[in-house]
């Protein structure tokens, strides 16, 4: 807006010598005065109509036509404020309008100026500088506007790249703070069920090795159990502080589950359906699912030849979250649960769920479900 109101000032500054310069009676001056209102007229739609390159294009050209035939050398008296005027409005035009409009635009204006002057009584000398000005003046409007667009598309071009940068690096953050929850979460678990269970197996076999033991020996036992109830107490408390944080859900899985396959060099084919997304799962559950998962994977990548497996999550009702791991085989002899598939039936069942295994002529198909809170 700030370069509308310069060209106004330009403009308003021009016209009254170019008036004034004609040195007519006052009787005459109603005419002119009309023209160069009808000019100022067309000027003030500008703003209104500068992302319409044509309309635009039409005012300037007919500003052109106003400003010629306004100051025309009817007594063959050139006027030299038409010489800014014109060149005023070729240089608008250079930077308003696309390049070709502004060729075009240009072109008029050349046409407007070298009509008023071939009219006139100007000599060659003249004449003559006054095509060179033109000639120097659209060269040099010409190299700023193919400036201005190179400038221009290299800044649409760093916007685009900055732009993209912030979405990289907002994204980079996030990335890592849910690797650290997730990374949480699976420690958390870990000590969960290693050391915190064989922590309480030792307390156990403390207490029933007390029980046997003479009275001397008691107290010695005793202090040990105390001191594996406080590691114990301790584990908790860093189990509770790591899961602090704890993410669940569907896409915590996906994650997971995802990275897993890349560790492996494996193809996982996911389809979800019926609410899982939106499934309210804890964290716990979501590793419970996670794990199950895993060990599906694992004894596909021991007993087959194809590494690749579609896996299918569902929430029908909203009540369960089931899933399904079918994996491609070519084999049709019979199958043998062992220890990792047991693991997980025990790991579902713990959470009021449960675990399917069985074979078909080209699938080996693990399904399980598990109750949502």
């Amino acid at each position: 807006m700030k370069s509308y109101w310069l060209w106004i000032l330009l403009n308003v500054v021009v016209w009254p010598f170019a008036i004034a310069y004609l040195n007519l009676p006052i009787n005459q001056l109603p005419v002119y005065i009309f023209g160069v209102s009808f000019y100022f007229l067309l000027f003030f739609l500008v703003p209104l109509i500068e992302k319409k390159p044509i309309v635009l294009l039409f005012i300037l050209g007919t500003n052109t036509i106003i400003a010629a035939a306004t100051l025309f050398p009817y007594n063959d008296h050139f006027n030299p404020f038409l010489i800014l005027i014109l060149s005023l409005l070729i240089a608008e035009g250079f930077y308003r309008l696309p390049f070709r409009y502004s060729i075009v635009n240009g072109a008029l204006g050349v046409f407007a100026l070298g009509f008023t002057t071939l009219h006139s009584n100007l000599g060659w000398f003249l004449q003559t500088f006054i095509t060179v000005y033109i000639l120097f003046l659209l060269i040099a409007l010409i190299h700023y506007k193919k400036t201005k667009d190179h400038l221009m598309d290299l800044e649409a071009r760093h916007e685009a790249i900055f732009s993209e940068f912030r979405d990289l690096k907002r994204r980079a953050v996030t990335e890592e703070e849910l690797a650290r929850q997730e990374e949480r979460v699976l420690i958390a678990h870990e000590i969960h069920d290693s050391v915190g269970h064989k922590l309480t197996a030792l307390i156990m076999q403390l207490e029933m090795f007390r029980l046997q033991t003479s009275e001397n020996e008691q107290k010695r036992v005793e202090s040990l159990k105390e001191l594996a109830n406080e590691s114990l107490n301790e584990t908790r408390r860093a189990v509770k502080s790591l899961k602090a944080n704890d993410t669940g859900g569907l896409p915590a899985i996906l994650r997971l589950i995802r990275r897993l396959e890349l560790e492996n060099m494996m193809h996982i084919h996911f389809s979800v359906k019926y609410g899982a997304f939106s499934a309210p799962l804890t964290g716990e559950q979501s590793f419970v699912i996670y794990r199950s998962v895993q060990e599906a994977l694992t004894n596909i990548m021991k007993h087959s030849d194809a590494k690749e497996a579609e896996i299918t999550f569902e929430a029908p009702g909203g009540s369960i979250f089931r899933f399904e791991i079918r994996n491609p085989t070519t084999g049709t002899e019979g199958y043998q649960e062992g220890f990792g598939l047991s693991q997980m039936r025990q790991r579902l069942e713990k959470h009021n769920g449960g675990m399917k295994v069985y074979q078909t002529e080209g699938h080996f198909i693990v399904t399980g479900f598990i109750k949502i809170r």
